[in-house]
């Protein structure tokens, strides 16, 4: 009895680590998934939960009850706009297959793709307008054979890399440089060969993370889950460990994103529809306009903008107004420096001009890819506003025009070694990359006071010092006032900035 048991454990086993039995035929990926799930009935079950398939947050994921529901299906972003009315083209990154309008059913399990996420062979490709549809040059006996844990190439190479429509696009520190990148780019995939799951621990399919722009995700990744709140060694240790109450481990050690390829960080849909030729390039080397989508500005070696932020964000929905003389913000991170749950965060923000309803102010989801009045087919805004706005059931008013709007995109990776983190000249001197009055100082924290100072206390403590200066000179002689203690605290703060040149 005991051989059978060792046997048999054996052999599932050596089965979980070849699938040489898998044999086919496939004739389409949906066949590939009924193979699968045969076995590994609990993990379709799963994935129907997960972020990865609903495209919005589970709530029941991390508690996280405000953002259930929401998520890429269901906001409007700055990029290519919204999924509504575009889906054959949008889904084609999805984790299943056949999401072609809003009919999709959810609740299908044989819908799920599999191998997009297990392969192993680096084959695996789908029809970039076929709604998530295997390419017909794909060997899908070879592909199923090959399954095993996913890896930088398939959760980056084959999805997050290329988020926005291409290399780079979205994120600005997410590219096709970390799939072979060095220490100097990342530490942890260049360093120490991280695969993603390595940060972004997985439990029953839902994944760890949380990216701004898009609040659908199962919870949040810290550097702390790792690296705990005192991560510092050496004689600036307790000083730099003192930081970490407010300010988040990547703003120094990220100080720059998009160090090896460049990312967008301006698109103007206005100016699409034009016929031109040659297609002017920038300094990158890069395309800054397309007939389809307008024209691009791109940037590499970007300094982020610094913010605080305490793991929540306000979100553009449809039919909010929008700030036709202004710019309209997508995503905003949430905090602020009297919130002791926030601290400054680094982020990308991505600037464009996208189409709104001029009469009903607010912004217009355009069917961008799909029949005669799409976009992409007529070069039509009106005819493509109606068609994608009739799809979503939102009135339109037949007036349309451009407007700026802003989307936050936090962080997160691009860790550069120790050597290569902020120093505190660059933040603490005039010049440095830190907007104090941004963050709600009116100077250099390390002269005016404590984050966690109300107004009010601010306003007590000079106050008294006013009272004491008015009770009569003998006093304010014989006491120290609220000017000597700024004075001191300067001078040590000057001290300190002078050790770290």
């Amino acid at each position: 009895m005991l051989a059978c048991v060792i046997v048999l454990s054996f052999s599932s086993s050596a089965s979980y680590l070849n699938h040489s039995f898998l044999t086919g035929p496939y004739e389409n990926g949906p066949d590939v998934t009924a193979d699968c799930i045969s076995c590994h009935s609990q993990q379709a079950a799963d994935m129907l939960n997960s972020t990865h398939w609903l495209w919005t947050t589970c709530s029941e994921c991390c508690g996280d009850e405000a953002y259930g529901g929401l998520g890429k299906r269901t906001v409007i972003n700055n990029f290519c706009v919204a999924i509504a009315s575009n889906e054959p083209r949008c889904t084609s990154c999805h984790t299943g297959y056949g999401w072609e309008d809003d009919t999709f059913d959810f609740t299908n399990e044989s819908n799920i793709d599999c191998v997009v996420c297990h392969e192993t062979t680096g084959t695996y490709v789908k029809i970039p307008t076929g709604a998530g549809a295997v390419d017909p040059s794909v060997d899908l006996v070879a592909v199923a054979q090959s399954v095993g844990s996913p890896s930088r190439d398939t959760c980056g190479g084959s999805c997050h890399f290329f988020g926005g429509g291409g290399d780079n696009v979205k994120h600005g520190d997410m590219s096709s440089a970390l799939l072979d990148p060095s220490r100097e780019l990342d530490v942890h995939m260049g360093g120490m060969d991280f695969d993603c799951q390595n940060c972004h621990k997985t439990t029953a399919h839902n994944i760890a993370g949380r990216f701004a722009g898009v609040p659908g995700s199962e919870c949040r990744v810290e550097c702390t889950d790792c690296h705990g709140d005192t991560p510092h060694q050496g004689v600036f240790k307790d000083r730099l460990d003192g930081h970490s109450d407010s300010i988040a481990c990547q703003t120094c050690h990220i100080p720059e994103f998009a160090r090896e390829v460049p990312t967008k960080m301006y698109w103007d849909w206005s100016q699409a529809g034009q016929d031109i030729d040659p297609i002017p390039t920038d300094e990158y080397g890069k395309a800054t306009y397309d007939k389809k989508k307008g024209s691009f500005v791109w940037g590499m070696n970007v300094t982020p903008t610094y913010l605080w932020f305490n793991g929540s964000f306000d979100k553009y929905y449809l039919g909010d107004e929008v700030d036709p003389d202004g710019v309209t913000v997508l995503t905003l991170p949430l905090g602020d420096r009297y919130d002791r749950d926030s601290k400054i965060y680094p982020f990308k923000i991505h600037i464009a001009k996208q189409i709104s309803d001029a009469q009903y102010n607010y912004l217009i989801i355009p069917d961008l890819f799909g029949g005669e009045n799409s976009y992409w087919a007529s070069y039509d805004w009106d005819k493509a506003a109606r068609a994608g706005m009739e799809y979503v059931d939102v009135p339109y008013s037949g007036q349309y025009e451009f407007v700026e709007t802003s989307l936050y995109e936090s962080i997160n990776h691009e860790v550069a070694p120790k050597e290569d983190a902020l120093q505190c000249k660059e933040c603490h001197l005039d010049d440095g990359v830190m907007d104090f009055a941004a963050l709600g100082y009116e100077g250099d924290p390390m002269i005016v006071g404590e984050r966690f100072m109300s107004e009010e206390e601010i306003e007590e403590i000079e106050s008294m010092d006013t009272e004491t200066t008015e009770s009569g000179t003998e006093s304010s002689e014989s006491s120290p006032g609220f000017e000597f203690f700024v004075g001191v605290f300067g001078l040590i703060a000057a001290v300190l900035i002078l050790k770290c040149k």
